[in-house]
């Protein structure tokens, strides 16, 4: 390789990792915007919390496949609850500063039809992802997804789509995207995003 291409090989390289960075941070407070262009129309709650009236919603696109323990899980299956995800990874601070709330929360509210979902991401195998989840005694599946191709796609442009780790968006009953955090949440905060979900006729 002559020296003349290894500076814009190398720059090319960083561009490339420092992109990829952007969605593996591990972020502590970032409130973020969406994805994509256009008229959004988000409400952004002094929390971080962002939010979509219920006739602006649009739904995700394919959030499926393979759990940490090995089971086939659609989340369209889960229309007609509230379906709160979670990514997250085995290796991020604010993911495990977060866990113990989502755990108790999702614990209370199954018996309303509230279902959780985790969204295990850039762990390169799932043993840290199995043992996180024995350790904080997680009661929902988590989707696999290794290398972010559910995080990054699964979304479509100009929604609340995740973009931090860890991030939670929360979908209706009628399975679309209501709301969003780029952000580790407590109890309270959680159910700010849950509870107007619930409320809706």
């Amino acid at each position: 390789m002559s020296l003349s291409r290894a500076p814009r090989g190398l720059l090319l390289t960083a561009g490339a990792l420092a992109a990829a960075l952007t969605l593996t941070a591990c972020s502590g407070g970032s409130n973020g915007t969406s994805g994509g262009g256009g008229n959004t129309n988000f409400v952004t709650n002094t929390g971080g919390i962002e939010s979509v009236a219920k006739g602006e919603r649009k739904a995700p696109k394919e959030i499926a496949g393979e759990t940490l323990d090995g089971e086939r899980l659609d989340v369209a299956d889960l229309k007609g609850k509230v379906v709160v995800l979670n990514v997250w990874g085995s290796w991020c601070g604010p993911c495990r500063a977060e866990a113990k709330h989502f755990t108790k929360t999702a614990k209370d509210l199954a018996p309303k039809g509230v279902a959780f979902v985790g969204i295990n991401t850039r762990d390169p195998n799932k043993q840290p992802a199995l043992a996180f989840e024995k350790d904080y005694g997680v009661p929902y599946p988590s989707l696999y997804d290794p290398v972010g191709e559910l995080v990054l796609n699964g979304f479509p442009k100009g929604t609340l789509n995740p973009q931090a780790i860890p991030s939670t968006v929360v979908l209706d009953r009628e399975g679309k995207i209501a709301a969003r955090a780029l952000t580790a949440l407590n109890e309270e905060q959680l159910r700010t995003m849950i509870d107007p979900l619930l409320a809706e006729k």
